[in-house]
């Protein structure tokens, strides 16, 4: 079997190649922004079909929220127009496309979980850009899977976990927003789910994070706490009073329902302490 990830030099896109190459009867293709720019249609079709692989992972993306607000024509070029050129290669070559989408898809106001169902409300141009591809995959590609995940991080890239680590090693003081919540997501966790979609040829809009919802300043302070350090390092704050503030707006509420897995009878990801006990596990060679 032929796996294609798009975004390979990402943090999730390494995560990724790495499960996708776990099995011996797979060849992965990762292909890095610098590599294959999927705003390019005719790099991109040359790509999927020149390689033929069975399956597509479209992790590829400009991810960048802030900066998102101030370049919206690259955020549209990168993850609308990307989005359909991969989703167009696909349904030209019969490969399966898992598209990675997000949760600012959601405006953040509601007072419960957002399941698969609920009708999206992106509020910043990153949202909007990634609604858009999330549109350009259903037209383009019926039957493709579209995964919304949030908050993720890991080993690879620069991302919450990797960043508390390091200026909390240094004994410098953290604040962290603690009125926004969400679910961590563990990106080697993520990537093992997104294989088995993908594998399974499964269609349709999936939540896929690890359980468990907390802050931002709860999940930096368990960062911290983990590794054996101080949380009391670790501060809160409240959006409003981030200075300077951030450009983008962000959800308040950003809690995926993974109903969709559940109701399929898949097993879903487990506790995102859980993922932060194995990958503290890792971080300190144990």
């Amino acid at each position: 079997m032929r796996l294609l990830v798009t975004g390979a030099g990402g943090q999730l896109g390494t995560d990724l190649v790495r499960v996708g190459s776990a099995q011996p009867n797979r060849e992965v293709m990762g292909a890095t922004r610098a590599s294959l720019d999927v705003g390019d249609r005719d790099a991109v079709l040359a790509a999927v079909l020149g390689w033929k692989p069975d399956v597509v992972f479209h992790a590829g993306a400009w991810t960048a929220v802030d900066a998102c607000e101030t370049d919206p024509a690259r955020a549209w070029r990168a993850n609308a127009m990307g989005s359909r050129h991969v989703a167009e290669a696909c349904r030209l070559s019969g490969a399966h496309l898992v598209y990675v989408s997000t949760d600012y898809v959601f405006d953040g106001t509601a007072d419960r979980p957002y399941n698969e169902w609920d009708r999206p409300n992106p509020q910043s141009v990153y949202g909007r850009s990634k609604l858009a591809g999330e549109g350009e995959v259903a037209a383009g590609c019926p039957g493709a899977a579209i995964v919304r995940t949030s908050w993720v991080w890991g080993h690879n890239g620069p991302n919450i976990y990797r960043t508390v680590l390091r200026l909390a090693a240094q004994g410098r003081p953290l604040s962290f927003v603690d009125d926004q919540r969400g679910c961590p997501t563990f990106s080697g966790d993520l990537a093992s789910m997104l294989v088995r979609i993908g594998i399974a040829r499964l269609p349709g809009v999936f939540h896929v994070t690890n359980q468990g919802a907390t802050s931002w300043y709860g999940f930096a302070s368990e960062i911290v706490a983990s590794a054996g350090l101080d949380p009391a390092l670790v501060e809160p704050v409240s959006t409003s009073d981030l200075d300077p503030p951030r450009p983008a707006p962000r959800p308040a509420n950003s809690v995926l329902d993974n109903a969709a897995l559940r109701a399929g009878g898949i097993e879903l990801l487990p506790d995102y302490r859980d993922a932060l006990r194995r990958a503290t596990r890792v971080h300190d060679g144990t």
